[in-house]
């Protein structure tokens, strides 16, 4: 679909979920297009990228340059097989760049270091290896390779008939990035901003101390921009930044007051406060106890990353007693 002039919206389907689907962008060019993000390394993906090139009468050749927006597998997973195809570079931010190995190859350090987090913050012994290895099924759906540019803040991308300047935006992931185009007034906010759902930021080892004071910051920083056009990596375009980035600002700081209650009545880890805090909200709510056990898992980050801003504004601290991190009020 061609949502504007030379900006084309595909959608990429999730591996056995229909309903779950990754909007990938082609941006038309004289010296090439640029496809922004790629979806999952799988038949599936592919053949909707084939098919969404040729229903808007582009071919699969001129794609030069794979922007990737982060590191998550629904972005980067089908990125080398491209460049494989049509010999196209892909640049990622050099932040994420850095994670690609530890996570998508020798990831059985990154698999120990996430068991340690959780059992310190109160999972369950008997919950533990599930929720430890909750992510790997989505491993063989990636395929690692070095990218060929590492983007920073503030770079141009180009292909003679836009120009896509770099906007490090760390939160949802560390290297995380969205890309505006200033003259015509839109932005692709791969998973920083999207139109009906609060994007998961997690605290994990790989997430940096506070990832979600820097996903605050990163969404106050997109405030001054003059946009008429949101372009998301999932759900529908959308316009109306200013008020979307208000509402998840208010969802976050509504969070917070939610885990300051639990704690009114003694210490808690982590995992006891994500048990007390309702879930999936915008769908009705769910309990912690009724989540998936992919979803359980980024309750517990979700929450811990609101800890540890709680612990960074002074008004939460944090004790280990018996290898348990605790958490309390500061009054």
């Amino acid at each position: 679909m061609e949502i504007l002039n030379g900006v084309h919206q595909i959608k990429s389907p999730c591996p056995g979920d229909a309903s779950w689907y990754t909007n990938v962008y082609v941006i038309e060019g004289s010296d090439g297009h640029i496809l922004v993000d790629s979806g999952w390394d799988s038949q599936e993906s592919l053949w909707a990228l084939q098919e969404g090139i040729k229903a808007a009468n582009l071919k699969l050749r001129d794609i030069k340059k794979v922007v990737i927006t982060h590191i998550h597998p629904d972005h980067y997973g089908l990125s080398t097989k491209i460049k494989q195809i049509c010999g196209a570079q892909v640049s990622i931010h050099r932040i994420d760049a850095g994670f690609i190995f530890p996570r998508y190859k020798d990831f059985a350090d990154l698999v120990k270091k996430t068991a340690e987090l959780l059992r310190q913050n109160g999972v369950p012994e008997n919950e533990l290896p599930q929720l430890k290895e909750a992510s790997l099924w989505m491993n063989k759906y990636v395929t690692p390779d070095s990218p060929e540019v590492m983007l920073e803040d503030g770079d141009i991308i180009s292909n003679d008939s836009f120009e896509l300047e770099v906007l490090l935006t760390p939160g949802h992931s560390p290297g995380h990035i969205c890309l505006y185009e200033q003259e015509r007034r839109f932005i692709l906010t791969g998973d920083h901003v999207l139109y009906d759902t609060n994007p998961h930021v997690g605290f994990n080892p790989q997430s940096g101390d506070n990832p979600l004071g820097n996903y605050i910051s990163s969404l106050k920083k997109l405030e001054r921009l003059k946009v008429h056009f949101i372009l998301p990596g999932h759900g529908p375009m959308f316009n109306a930044l200013g008020l979307r980035i208000e509402n998840i600002l208010q969802h976050h700081e509504e969070r917070k007051r939610a885990i300051m209650r639990s704690l009114h009545d003694g210490l808690k880890t982590a995992y006891e406060i994500a048990q007390q805090i309702p879930w999936m909200v915008n769908e009705g709510g769910t309990a912690f106890q009724d989540l998936p056990v992919w979803d359980k898992r980024m309750a517990v980050t979700e929450t811990l990353a609101h800890l540890k801003l709680l612990m960074e504004e002074d008004r939460v601290g944090n004790v280990d007693m018996d290898g348990a991190s605790l958490y309390l009020v500061k009054d």
